[in-house]
């Protein structure tokens, strides 16, 4: 072991109040020094990526309760990521992690001219109008072609489907791509579900598949001007929909049956019991 790691063994395994973060740098750099974890050693970029999706779903998950230990902890999984691909990069003499802290610094700097600096804003819309235009202005052209940048670049195309939907309408809103109000999207609802009924009447597969896209579009662009996050709500509804169906499964077990020898108006009285138990135990906990 040189004496380089030799030091850095000695600070990871020191905690000192205030320099969490230069502590958990020097435990990364002893797991993929000569010598250190063969795991830790072995992983590249590629290899990190499943990992990164899934601790950014379990943070996710553990956001919205009351464990706090399990919220940091999840933390804690989603910052590793960050150090790891970090450090990853200074070891190909590229950045460090100090790069990537300070740019995040100084872009925020300069994406809030109201706080440091002497624009003038009125509320959050103009706020998020004034960040897009500083946004464009950075990034006036696209790298790969020279084109002049659209809104919509900087939305991942891996996200998941509702959140991209909303991401994009949101950067559009932002240019004045917008419905007046939340009536012009209800009518394209209405227009959309015709639209619809149109393609099944055709029995068009290819069609009816575009005609739903675009209705569902049109229910997170509903989600969007009622501020519902379309993901988290979709993800509370399925979860509605899996409590209900297990009491479901519990009341026709408890009667000594399977559900497929039930009428299905049998399964709607058991579906409609299980709802108002789960509504009468939403109430109580609201309580």
């Amino acid at each position: 072991m040189n004496e380089r790691t030799a030091n850095l063994k000695q600070a990871a395994l020191t905690p000192v109040r205030g320099q969490g973060m230069a502590r958990l740098c020097a435990v990364m750099s002893v797991l993929r020094a000569p010598g250190g974890c063969p795991w830790d050693r072995e992983q590249t970029l590629r290899m990190l990526k499943p990992h990164l999706l899934e601790e950014a779903y379990e943070l996710l998950e553990v956001m919205d309760g009351e464990d706090m230990a399990a919220h940091a902890e999840e933390l804690g999984d989603v910052l590793l990521q960050v150090v790891f691909q970090s450090c990853i990069r200074e070891e190909q003499g590229r950045f460090s992690l100090d790069d990537v802290a300070n740019g995040l610094a100084a872009k925020l700097i300069r994406r809030h001219p109201h706080v440091f600096g002497n624009v003038q804003v009125d509320g959050t819309s103009a706020v998020l109008r004034n960040w897009e235009a500083i946004k464009q202005t950075e990034k006036k052209t696209n790298a790969a072609d020279g084109q002049p940048r659209s809104a919509l670049d900087g939305v991942p195309a891996a996200l998941p489907a509702l959140l991209r939907a909303q991401r994009m309408q949101s950067k559009a809103s932002r240019r004045g791509f917008d419905w007046p109000d939340v009536s012009g999207v209800e009518a394209k609802l209405i227009e959309e579900r015709s639209e619809l009924e149109a393609a099944r009447a055709a029995g068009n597969p290819e069609a009816i598949r575009h005609e739903v896209g675009d209705l569902i579009f049109s229910v997170v662009n509903l989600c969007r001007f009622l501020k519902v996050d379309a993901e988290e709500a979709l993800q509370e509804a399925s979860n509605r929909f899996r409590d209900r169906f297990q009491e479901v499964e519990r009341r026709v077990s408890a009667e000594g049956r399977d559900m497929k020898d039930c009428s299905m108006a049998e399964l709607d009285a058991h579906w409609e019991a299980a709802k108002h138990k789960q509504e009468a135990a939403t109430s109580s906990a609201a309580g």
